[in-house]
């Protein structure tokens, strides 16, 4: 199997312009094959169709969460309705500023498991997949890897063994 096998082709992404609340909206919304079920990463296409990055839920939380507050012992300090506060005041700001840069991506014609080696090796949980021109024409996301195992998994192999 090869990652166009796999993939779900292309239907959302985010641009570096979005804001950061498009940017939840559109997640929150994509579509999945024919469902709109929402996903956890998109990739950020520049106006030319080029990949430029990737936008996962963790950027997002990253981004309200102020980097001085893992240096600080605030002890007494109250933590009510601080994060809604800081999500609040972050929804302006740009997908640009959270995306992350470096993005591992797959081709086309990528065996499934060398997918599944870049995904392990690199920490990630979706690829981006690109055809010869390197433009994105699609995502494999880990729930779909999964789910491709488990199917092999479960079915019959040719000794009749289930």
């Amino acid at each position: 199997m090869k990652a166009k096998d796999l993939m779900i082709p292309l239907q959302d992404y985010l641009t570096p312009d979005n804001n950061l609340r498009e940017a939840v909206n559109r997640l929150r919304t994509a579509v999945r094959g024919e469902d709109r079920v929402g996903v956890k990463g998109l990739p950020v296409l520049a106006s030319d169709g080029k990949l430029v990055g990737i936008l996962s839920i963790r950027d997002i939380i990253k981004a309200i969460y102020p980097t001085y507050m893992s240096m600080m012992n605030l002890g007494q300090f109250s933590w009510d309705g601080m994060l809604e506060n800081l999500a609040r005041q972050a929804g302006g700001r740009k997908v640009d500023e959270f995306m992350t840069r470096d993005v591992i991506t797959a081709a086309e014609d990528d065996p499934l498991m060398e997918c599944v080696d870049l995904m392990f090796k690199h920490n990630v949980r979706r690829l981006p997949v690109l055809d010869r021109s390197r433009r994105v024409m699609g995502m494999i996301y880990e729930r779909d890897v999964f789910f491709a195992i488990t199917k092999s998994m479960l079915e019959e192999n040719s000794g009749g063994e289930k």
